[in-house]
């Protein structure tokens, strides 16, 4: 059984969107940014940035809400990815960066 699945949206420099479904995120982030996928879609339009994404506990739900965005006008998937990312940043870009070590604030 799947633990989590995700459905995400990446965006190009220019705004052009694409909606995907995947159980492996930050995989997914990676391969799509390495255009491990020649003449796809994505490695044509240099859809790179992962703009937005939604996490599942069942992979069904994950395809029917993918199966759902796919359908909705461009505006609206873009006022979906403003309400949660108004930069439009890469979420994936402090993937598998170290974190600081938190140290308390001394009095």
């Amino acid at each position: 059984m799947v633990e989590q699945a995700y459905v995400y949206m990446l965006s190009s420099t220019f705004q052009k969107l694409y909606i995907g479904v995947t159980t492996k995120i930050q995989l997914r982030s990676s391969q799509h940014q390495a255009g491990r996928y020649e003449g796809s879609f994505t490695s044509k339009y240099k859809i790179e940035k992962l703009v937005y994404f939604e996490r599942y506990t069942e992979i069904s739900t994950a395809i029917a809400r993918e199966k759902q965005l796919k359908r909705w006008s461009r505006i609206k998937k873009i006022r979906l990815i403003v309400a949660q990312n108004p930069t439009w940043r890469d979420l994936s870009e402090e993937w598998g960066k170290p974190i600081a070590t938190f140290t308390e604030p001394t009095p």
